[in-house]
């Protein structure tokens, strides 16, 4: 990791992410009920949601900005802390903006993590850029940092670790498990 996005990191007080493909592997799951509905679900790594409570004890607020509404991501949000929880909304930036102006946070404190082509207007106003190792290669050149793990697969976990260790709070972390 470089020391350049060390540093970037040592300034996050926020972590905003996209959903599919950054805290699922991107599949969807349609589930055929008896009566012949069909809900949607995904699956969410759990390391990755015990990462998103840590920050939530630093007062690193985190939240989502997905283009699909589904009730999987609203019930993680509320199981992980999340603080913002904004769903079918491709036009991303008016909600980065709304989140900004109620957090009082700069751009440059803020950390996203995306995957794909709606995330990139985000990754070039914020202060640190993550793509998911599974992002689209335009992301992922659009991106400060790609995480060694894909979406739903542990980069959110690889992210918060990112984060804490560059803010000194990693060894809190673990001596709370000791």
């Amino acid at each position: 990791m470089t020391h350049e996005i060390l540093e970037r990191a040592r300034s996050i007080r926020m972590l905003l992410m996209d959903v599919d493909g950054v805290l699922t592997d991107g599949r969807l799951l349609n589930i055929v009920g008896p009566d012949h509905f069909v809900a949607e679900t995904k699956a969410f790594d759990s390391q990755d949601g015990i990462a998103l409570q840590w920050l939530s004890w630093y007062n690193i607020a985190t939240g989502v900005i997905s283009g699909r509404v589904s009730p999987a991501t609203e019930a993680r949000a509320r199981q992980v802390s999340m603080k913002y929880v904004y769903q079918g909304h491709i036009e991303k930036i008016p909600i980065l903006e709304e989140i900004m102006a109620d957090a009082k946070v700069s751009a440059d404190e803020i950390g996203y993590i995306g995957d794909d082509l709606t995330d990139v207007v985000i990754f070039r106003r914020v202060g640190l850029a993550i793509a998911t190792n599974n992002a689209r290669p335009e992301v992922k050149g659009a991106a400060h940092h790609i995480t060694e793990a894909k979406g739903g697969q542990g980069a959110v976990r690889e992210v918060v670790e990112m984060i804490l260790d560059a803010q000194g709070l990693w060894d809190q972390i673990l001596t709370k498990y000791e």
